[in-house]
């Protein structure tokens, strides 16, 4: 295996729904502002233990790098792609809402793909983040584990991700930091004229 990279969700896929489950669909619903027959993309998606609150009504892709979690997903009847977040293979504008739940820190090159996210959203479309808070010790425990397991996670900010989004173009709609561990935040890509 030398010169390989392990991936450590293909490990874990089997196991990641149990052990993960989600907490607070009802505000990441409001958030995201979806109406039915929407095309959501769920960018780092993995199971799609998130995306499959919209399974009914909506088009959803999950769309993520592990071959392990993809699987998963497939179990539950998702669209699928597999690729990296800095690199998304979807015309410019093709959905409406798109979901970043837990994976931004996973991403190699934030920047690009918060710039990706973006572009494959309709003008005035809609963005959902939610990272762990940096500023809770269990999540700087976590960080740190990661760290520990080389999985080359950068967590950020809120005001670095607020930043992050800025730059790439969109307007921060919304900022959730109540929920204890996490931050959700809502952004819009911008209309232009």
């Amino acid at each position: 295996m030398a010169g390989r990279c392990v991936n450590h969700f293909d490990i874990v896929a089997r196991f990641y729904d149990r052990a993960l489950r989600y907490r607070g669909p009802e505000r990441l619903v409001d958030l995201l502002q979806a109406r039915p027959s929407e095309r959501i993309l769920d960018i780092g998606g993995g199971t799609g233990r998130v995306s499959q609150i919209f399974s009914c009504g909506y088009m959803v892709v999950v769309y993520d790098l592990s071959i392990g979690m993809l699987q998963q997903a497939r179990r539950k009847g998702m669209i699928l792609c597999r690729g990296s977040a800095e690199c998304l293979p979807f015309a410019d504008g093709s959905f409406d809402r798109a979901l970043m739940i837990d994976a931004f820190h996973h991403f190699r090159d934030q920047h690009a793909a918060a710039q990706e996210a973006l572009r494959v959203l309709r003008p005035g479309g809609r963005l959902v983040i939610e990272e762990p808070d940096v500023r809770h010790w269990a999540v700087r425990l976590i960080a740190l584990g990661e760290k520990l397991l080389f999985m080359r996670s950068h967590f950020y900010s809120i005001a670095d991700i607020v930043s992050i989004f800025d730059r790439a173009g969109a307007k921060i709609v919304a900022i959730d930091d109540k929920s204890g561990g996490n931050v959700r935040l809502a952004a819009e890509k911008k209309v232009t004229n």
